[in-house]
């Protein structure tokens, strides 16, 4: 297989008439979307040009720092995004920061220390990013876990602390089902590959004119850091985030939706 996909910016042009038909239907539909609806495709183009050219300049440039960099970049807009999502958890992009970098790093390092990966910034770069998306989505997923939880459950975790019990005893259930909510998603997609759907790396790499086997590789190793990366950072935001609901006196205290 050496056929390659190479799409023309007039072939381009035309799939836009894609974009056309979204158009059509909201207006059909009277559902309002058409400005919203411009203002992302253009936003989305715009942003992924300067992103190419970016990387094109980092991939030619091939230097270790500046392939670091970007790594820490990237982790530092993912924790950004997962801040975003804490609902007013105290101390959550920090938490979303330490979380990220840590999941991300062990992530890395296994891929690279067993030869998965080259420290090349073409391959570093990409996959850092994948995994920190991720990492992101679940640490957003164990805020939105932990603030529905303790709401609903302050009956029973004020009896558990005036029987004695310490935050950590009184918070254990809901901290499991924060880790358990953080991961799950990702299990719930890595079950459907193969037979409900094509991975979108997969698909890529076939695409561009990669070997079947030697995509399913690839995302057989996607699979496996994905998996890595969502469980470190879903573990690390739930035991760190947790203690935000209570005060230095072990009282419950429910942080303040922003």
């Amino acid at each position: 297989m050496n056929s390659q996909i190479n799409v023309s910016n007039w072939s381009l042009a035309l799939a836009f008439v894609l974009v056309v038909i979204s158009l059509g239907i909201s207006y059909r539909q009277k559902l309002g979307l058409e400005k919203d609806t411009i203002i992302s495709v253009a936003r989305a183009i715009i942003q992924l040009i300067i992103v190419g050219y970016l990387l094109k300049f980092i991939f030619n440039l091939d230097n270790w720092l500046v392939t670091i960099v970007m790594q820490l970049f990237i982790v530092y807009n993912a924790a950004r995004n997962g801040k975003k999502r804490s609902q007013g958890i105290p101390g959550a992009f920090y938490i979303s920061w330490w979380g990220l970098l840590l999941s991300t790093t062990v992530t890395m390092s296994i891929l690279v220390l067993t030869g998965v990966l080259k420290f090349e910034p073409y391959q570093m770069i990409p996959v850092t990013g994948m995994v920190a998306g991720n990492s992101m989505t679940a640490v957003g997923l164990v805020y939105r876990s932990l603030n529905q939880q303790f709401r609903d459950q302050q009956g029973q975790v004020f009896e558990r602390l005036a029987l004695g019990g310490s935050p950590k005893l009184a918070a254990n259930s809901i901290v499991h089902e924060a880790i358990r909510t953080g991961m799950q998603p990702t299990i719930d997609t890595v079950r459907t590959y193969g037979l409900v759907s094509l991975p979108g790396m997969m698909s890529g790499l076939i695409m561009a004119g990669v070997d079947p086997i030697h995509a399913i590789k690839y995302q057989i190793m996607v699979v496996f850091m994905l998996l890595s990366a969502t469980g470190i950072s879903s573990v690390f935001a739930s035991f760190m985030a947790y203690r935000k609901f209570f005060n230095e006196r072990w009282q419950l205290q429910l942080p303040v939706k922003k």
